[in-house]
């Protein structure tokens, strides 16, 4: 049954309060936040957080029922700024002509239905099937640059995960994909990572608030070009449905293209690289995938489970409610944390522990859950697939470098590694 349910009246305000140590829970810390999520789960599944003034849900039934009950938790606050935009940052996007809402994760039906209807008409299975020849030719030719480095050490983030997952998405929406173009859609994509989910002064959204009016801007180019050129791409997909009378309009198919080229190849960076390091740091699991590689597909549900690349969500309260039984007032704002629900052993029998041959590790919550599920899910794990198999094919021998070093960015919602340093023995390679 569910925990969340209406209730009459107005709860107590913050009867979920924190206590002074917060449970070692710190929001914008991801180097590891698994003993902090354990110690939520355990003492205060609901808390009220007053450093970020969002209730922080923790227990696996709690954050899915949340996810599934869109009528009572809006999801409108999704892609708000966590920090609030400086005066200079605010001005620089106001005059730069930067008016985007949200793709899809900030909207809720029946503008949600909607827009998903027409993206996932387009988004469909035979363009990952034109896709995946290219995806499975640039790793082989980002493993080729790798094997010819003076010295066997690599960085599998920078040298493999980087821009794989940025040329898919850019070729899947009609994109160039020179490596110039690739590295600006990479700087824009950090901008509206820090500006989204980061902890950052007014002087520090500078640069960022710039970096996002070009993206905004770009991203009117492409439905521009769609309708003038066509083509045979996501975009032209999308135009070509509104010219045959699909409710959907340019700003809104802009809108879609600035969330897809964020959420298209940024988590998918992520998933590879934490990929490679959690098989590594579990040398049996890794040598298991390369024995049998017919395992790598449970082999990523369960690295999404473990380690996802987003670990947070956020949603609000439109009326008065209760989680848990922990009143939540109309208005209030909810931190949903799916890397806490993942290991949660109610669900996940010993949750900390890594197992490629877990039963249910499909049942994680990283592609978030009911109407606003991961619409690019198969493309994440379609290209973190390819990249398992053809790394275990061609070496077998990596090592992880210095697991208990690797230092992850700030972030209230993505734990995405800096680096994920390997190396390997040039015999076997």
């Amino acid at each position: 049954m569910s925990r969340t349910q209406s209730v009459g009246g107005c709860p107590v305000a913050h009867a979920a309060a924190a206590p002074a140590d917060h449970h070692g829970y710190e929001p914008f810390n991801q180097n590891d936040p698994f003993p902090a999520y354990a110690k939520l789960r355990q003492e205060q599944p609901v808390m009220f957080d007053e450093r970020t003034n969002l209730y922080v849900v923790s227990a696996y039934d709690d954050v899915k029922a949340v996810f599934e009950d869109w009528e009572t938790f809006s999801s409108e606050n999704a892609q708000s700024p966590v920090t609030k935009r400086g005066p200079q940052a605010t001005q620089i996007m106001k005059d730069g002509g930067f008016t985007v809402y949200s793709g899809l994760s900030a909207r809720r039906p029946p503008e949600h239905t909607r827009i998903r209807a027409v993206a996932q008409k387009a988004f469909t299975p035979r363009r990952f099937k034109v896709l995946e020849p290219m995806i499975r030719d640039n790793v082989r030719a980002s493993i080729e640059r790798m094997l010819a480095k003076d010295t066997p050490h690599a960085d599998i983030l920078a040298d493999v995960a980087y821009s794989l997952p940025t040329i898919t998405i850019l070729t899947l929406i009609g994109e160039d994909t020179d490596p110039e173009t690739v590295d600006q859609y990479k700087r824009w994509s950090d901008s509206r990572a820090a500006m989204t989910w980061s902890n950052l002064s007014d002087e520090e959204q500078i640069p960022h608030a710039h970096n996002l009016v070009e993206y905004w801007a770009r991203c009117r180019e492409l439905v521009q070009r769609a309708h003038d050129e066509g083509g045979d791409n996501l975009t032209a997909d999308m135009v070509r449905d509104q010219e045959n009378g699909a409710e959907i309009d340019d700003h809104e198919i802009a809108s879609l293209l600035y969330s897809l080229l964020f959420a298209g190849h940024e988590t998918t960076t992520t998933l590879i690289s934490n990929a490679v390091r959690v098989l590594l740091d579990h040398r049996e699991q890794w040598d298991a995938i390369v024995e049998d590689p017919k395992k790598i597909s449970k082999a990523i549900d369960e690295v999404l489970r473990y380690s996802g690349s987003i670990v947070a969500w956020r949603r609000k309260a439109l009326k008065d409610t209760e989680i848990g039984g922990v009143p939540i007032p109309e208005g209030a704002e909810l931190l949903l944390l799916m890397g806490s629900a993942n290991r949660d052993e109610e669900r996940f029998e010993d949750g900390d522990t890594f197992d490629i041959a877990r039963s249910n590790a499909r049942e994680h919550l990283s592609f978030g859950f009911g109407i606003h599920y991961c619409l690019g899910n198969m493309l994440a794990k379609l290209q973190t697939k390819i990249a398992l198999e053809e790394l275990t094919s061609a070496i077998p021998t990596l090592e992880l470098n210095e697991p208990e070093g690797i230092p992850f960015r700030e972030s209230i919602s993505m734990r995405i590694p800096h680096h994920v340093h390997v190396t390997w023995n040039e015999a076997s390679a």
